[in-house]
């Protein structure tokens, strides 16, 4: 029996191998955040099958779930997704990483304390090729109903797509109430929503069950303030691997900016920077604004290093842009100009 697990064992990590692709390395002006020995504790987790954690668009409402294909905890094997092209002839990577199809580390952690991720760019190219926009490799950009409509949709869409990789990552945890760390300008009843204000009260703990933070006042700042080391300057993604690095066989590329449409405390930055409230997606600058974003690992210091509000991208279109250029590509127009995909945090209400 045990031979036959090496074997086993074997043949998944040689599949895997073949499947990878080459990731462009950042060549930016900050440092490399990524903590010495991070990825090789993290190890080949979180790795998406494609089948795995593929999920029905027409689903469940905020706080709630679609029926999700799921991964047994601690299975493996990699996946690359290449990542596409924005619009106008930005600049686009290959290779966004897989991710969503399988838990990480030595063994599961307890459903309740999976309650913090940022949405990884294979996560939502899933997502969206089951949802039907195309082959899914420009994701979502700035329209995030998934299938909602009416007033707010943009937020219960955005809630849905942290309940369906929650999900898809570990079974039972779609169900425990996700929130999307988004403000919009308009709740559906006329009121501003701060994104400070939707994600619950804490403590928040990410895959792998390290600690994010314990508390509204401990993350309401630049970076949290009590967040496990591992994890404080490279975000996970829903599998507890670093998102800046999401194939720790690859080098590390350049995703860190994340939709909020958040000033520095976490509350709405204006009603331009919003895709219209996570509705659109057209990169329309005058209709729809330029979303605002933080940084999900620093890029230096100041607003360089906020988590939720760092710089307004180019345009609300589809698209991202994995390779470090210096700043948002103004011709670009899409939510990825300035080294991102347009993915976001998700916290669950009920750690």
């Amino acid at each position: 029996m045990n031979a036959l697990r090496v074997i086993v064992r074997r043949r998944s990590v040689d599949a895997a191998l073949l499947a990878t692709t080459a990731l462009i390395v950042p060549a930016c002006g900050a440092s490399d955040p990524v903590s010495s020995g991070q990825a090789g504790a993290i190890g080949v987790a979180g790795a998406n099958t494609g089948a795995s954690g593929a999920s029905s668009a027409g689903a469940s409402s905020a706080g709630t779930t679609s029926s999700a294909g799921s991964a047994a905890a601690g299975s493996a094997g990699l996946s690359n997704v290449s990542g596409s092209g924005g619009n106008g002839g930005s600049s686009v990577a290959a290779g966004g990483t897989g991710s969503g199809g399988g838990s990480a580390g030595s063994g599961a952690v307890a459903t309740e304390k999976f309650s913090f991720f940022v949405t990884s760019w294979a996560g939502l190219q899933r997502l969206a090729k089951g949802f039907g926009l195309g082959d899914g490799t420009d994701g979502f950009g700035g329209d995030l109903r998934y299938g909602e409509t009416g007033a707010g949709a943009g937020l219960r869409g955005a809630d849905k797509i942290c309940a369906t990789l929650a999900e898809a990552s570990m079974p039972g945890a779609g169900a425990k109430g996700w929130r999307a760390f988004l403000s919009a300008a308009d709740d559906g009843t006329g009121k501003q929503v701060d994104a400070i204000d939707r994600v619950g009260t804490g403590p928040w703990y990410d895959r792998l069950g390290r600690l994010f933070g314990t508390s509204v006042a401990d993350i309401n700042a630049q970076r949290p303030t009590s967040a496990d080391s591992a994890i404080k300057n490279d975000f996970p993604n829903e599998d507890g691997v670093p998102n800046h690095q999401p194939d720790a066989t690859q080098a590390a590329v350049d995703n860190h900016d994340m939709l909020t449409g958040s000033n520095s405390t976490g509350k709405l930055m204006a009603a331009t920077a919003t895709c219209l409230d996570w509705t659109s997606a057209l990169g329309d600058t005058a209709k729809e604004g330029k979303p605002r974003v933080g940084h999900a690992w620093p890029r230096g210091s100041g607003d360089s290093a906020n988590w939720m509000s760092s710089l307004t991208e180019s345009g609300c279109k589809a698209g991202a842009n994995l390779k470090e250029q210096g700043g948002p590509l103004k011709d670009a127009v899409t939510v990825g100009s300035g080294g991102g995909y347009g993915g976001f945090y998700c916290f669950a209400l009920k750690p």
